[in-house]
């Protein structure tokens, strides 16, 4: 069924067809919050807050891009405008373990390459991140990704090219170990 169809049977009230939307897009929406946030519990009320607010604008698609890069530019919104909430939250918070980090004076070993990895590209922007995600992780295009997210095709090579260019800066130190 195409997505034209489709969204006329939700918009009728066809309980199957919303079902159906949902069950052909979940997957893709899940696995970008999840990339984007490295949090199971996030990504899955992440997911959940997209299809809520896609099925409440759904009578707003014009069908300018497919349905699925509609979807997931809403995901995409839905994600970083949790991810600010989640971080102005977690300021105010103070570990219990903090002081007792602060007291161990014993140097803790260098973390493998994964684990840098995957911290370096938490501390990307979310800008820069999102288009990382969607390009290098996901596979969009450059389109794709300025569909989704209202941004030039430029400003998405731009921020993929600074986002490839913190993650080289910050996994330097590994350069030799797979450098052959």
């Amino acid at each position: 069924m195409d997505d034209r169809a489709l969204i006329a049977r939700v918009l009728a009230g066809d309980s199957g067809a919303e079902r159906l939307l949902y069950d052909q897009h979940v997957d893709g929406v899940y696995r970008l919050a999840y990339r984007m946030t490295g949090d199971d519990d996030l990504a899955r009320e992440y997911t959940q807050e997209t299809f809520i607010r896609t099925f409440e604008r759904l009578d707003q698609f014009r069908g300018d891009a497919a349905l699925s890069t509609w979807i997931r530019a809403i995901a995409g919104t839905v994600v970083l405008n949790g991810l600010r909430k989640v971080k102005r939250f977690r300021q105010r918070e103070v570990e219990l373990e903090e002081g007792v980090a602060h007291a161990a004076t014993a140097r803790r070993a260098e973390p493998d390459l994964k684990v840098k990895l995957e911290q370096a590209i938490e501390d990307l922007p979310a800008k820069y991140r999102m288009v990382f995600v969607m390009h290098d992780v996901e596979g969009y295009t450059h389109e794709e990704i300025g569909a989704a997210l209202g941004m030039p095709v430029g400003t998405s090579k731009a921020q993929l090219f600074r986002a490839r260019a913190r993650l080289r800066e910050a996994l330097s130190d590994f350069a030799g170990e797979w450098a052959s």
